[in-house]
C-alpha cells in the first residue's frame, strides 16, 4: 500500500507533466498586484489539479493556494500550502527553473514537504523527525562556512519598497561568502540549501506557499530556518526568510 508521501509525490508528478505539456504560455499570462506579479492560466490548471487530488488523499485538510484570493485559516488540524507553479516568470520564459510546492501542516505545524523540478526530474522531500530526500536518497546541508558558501538571494519583487534592504543585504553577504546566486524559485533556493548545492538563502518577504515545504526540508536536512530577525516562521502571512546550512549555522 503506498504511503501518504508517496501519494503526494505521485500526484505531483502528474501536475509536472502539465507544465511539460504548456505550450504557448505568453498567451495565457495575466497580472496581478505588484510589480513583476504574473500568473497563467497553467498556474490556475495545476492548482485545480492540485486541489482535487490532494483532497482525495485527506478530505479533512483545508487548501492554501497561491492562486485563491481568501484562504482558510490553518491553525487548527491539517492544511496544505501550494504553490503549483514557484517561480512563474521563469516558467513564463521558458528558463526551466520552476517547481511545484505542496506542504501539509497539523495544527499550523509542517508535517510533510515535498518541491518537484519538472525540467530536472528532482523531487526533494521530508517528512517531520524523518530526514529529507533528494528522489529517495537522503541529503543534508553542507556544513561549510560562510567564507567557502554560497548566498542564494531573492529580490522580494513583487515589493519594490524593499529593494534598497535586499540590496544592502545582499552586498554584506557578496563580501563575506564564496559568491552569489538567483535563481527565480525560493522553493528550489530552500532546497539546494538543503542538499548542500548552497550555505544560505534569504528574502526579505515570501509567502507561505513560497516557503513552507522548503523549510522544512532544509530543516529535517540539517540546516536552520527563521526569519531575518531569528524568529521562528509562521504560516498565515508572509515573512521575511532567511535559511543556513553553514557550520554552526553561522549566518
Amino acid at each position: 500500500m503506498e504511503t501518504l508521501m508517496e501519494r503526494i509525490a505521485a500526484v505531483m508528478r502528474e501536475a509536472g507533466e502539465i507544465i511539460l505539456s504548456a505550450r504557448h504560455i505568453g498567451e495565457t499570462v495575466h497580472e496581478k498586484q505588484g510589480h513583476a506579479n504574473f500568473v497563467t492560466e497553467y498556474d490556475r490548471r495545476v492548482q485545480l489539479f492540485l486541489q482535487e487530488r490532494l483532497a482525495g488523499i485527506l478530505p479533512e485538510a483545508v487548501f492554501v493556494g497561491e492562486e485563491e484570493d481568501v484562504h482558510p485559516g490553518i491553525n487548527s488540524g491539517y492544511a496544505w500550502i501550494v504553490d503549483p507553479i514557484d517561480g512563474t516568470t521563469n516558467f513564463m520564459r521558458g528558463y526551466r527553473t520552476s517547481a511545484v510546492s505542496v506542504a501539509l501542516l497539523k495544527d499550523a505545524v509542517p508535517q510533510a514537504g515535498l518541491v518537484y523540478n519538472p525540467f530536472s526530474g528532482e523531487l526533494f522531500s521530508a517528512e517531520k523527525g524523518k530526514g529529507a530526500y533528494l528522489n529517495g536518497s537522503p541529503i543534508h546541508v553542507s556544513g561549510r562556512t560562510l567564507e567557502n558558501g554560497l548566498v542564494i538571494f531573492g529580490t522580494a519583487p513583487y515589493y519594490q519598497e524593499l529593494e534598497d534592504d535586499t540590496f544592502a543585504l545582499m552586498r554584506s553577504y557578496y563580501r563575506r561568502c564564496l559568491d552569489i546566486r538567483r535563481s527565480g524559485s525560493a522553493a528550489l533556493d530552500l532546497c539546494n540549501v538543503a542538499c548542500g548545492r548552497a550555505e544560505l538563502f534569504f528574502e526579505l518577504r515570501l509567502s507561505p506557499w513560497d516557503y513552507a515545504a522548503g523549510a522544512l526540508i532544509v530543516e529535517e536536512a540539517g540546516g536552520i530556518v527563521r526569519t531575518i530577525d531569528g524568529e521562528a516562521l509562521v504560516y498565515d502571512r508572509p515573512i521575511p526568510v532567511r535559511a543556513t546550512g553553514c557550520a554552526g549555522g553561522e549566518i
